[in-house]
């Protein structure tokens, strides 16, 4: 197992441990609302397309772990019709300037209208999984993403 997967599977224990948030609704099986967000670079085209929706901060220890590995399932499955998606509140600049050394090989956007709060994400990192008909396959943290889930989505 790779180091920073051992580390990921850490955080996920640690962070579970020591939220005691309450869990975000339950989004399985609806329709996820229209993002609205500001992308940093180009607006990906993700109509029709499977996307993950990850909400994420710069200063959060088990978001920046879990980059690497959103890194991974981009490389591997952009060329299969998944859009990596990841969200933050947090200012364009600062997040512009954390990528310079961390680099985040997949879309990142500004949530600017409170949509994290409105799906009811109470913790980060915390991922969604949409298919193509927009509907919700799967949530939860995003280091519990693996090929079995996503094989899932992209078939």
């Amino acid at each position: 197992m790779k180091l920073h997967h051992l580390l990921i599977a850490a955080t996920v224990i640690t962070v579970s441990a020591c939220t005691g948030q309450a869990a975000p609704k339950d989004w399985v099986g609806k329709e996820l609302p229209s993002l609205g967000v500001d992308f940093i670079d180009k607006t990906p085209d993700s109509k029709g397309t499977h996307a993950i929706v990850e909400f994420w901060a710069t200063w959060c220890p088990p978001c920046r772990a879990t980059i690497p590995h959103l890194n991974e399932i981009n490389k591997k499955y952009q060329d299969k019709g998944l859009v990596v998606i990841g969200i933050t509140d947090e200012e364009k600049k600062k997040v512009q300037e954390f990528r310079k050394s961390t680099p985040m090989e997949y879309n990142v956007a500004i949530d600017k209208k409170d949509l994290g709060q409105k799906l009811g994400v109470s913790g980060i990192p915390h991922a969604f999984v949409v298919g193509k008909d927009g509907k919700v396959v799967w949530e939860g943290h995003p280091a519990q993403l693996n090929d079995e889930v996503i094989a899932k989505v992209i078939q």
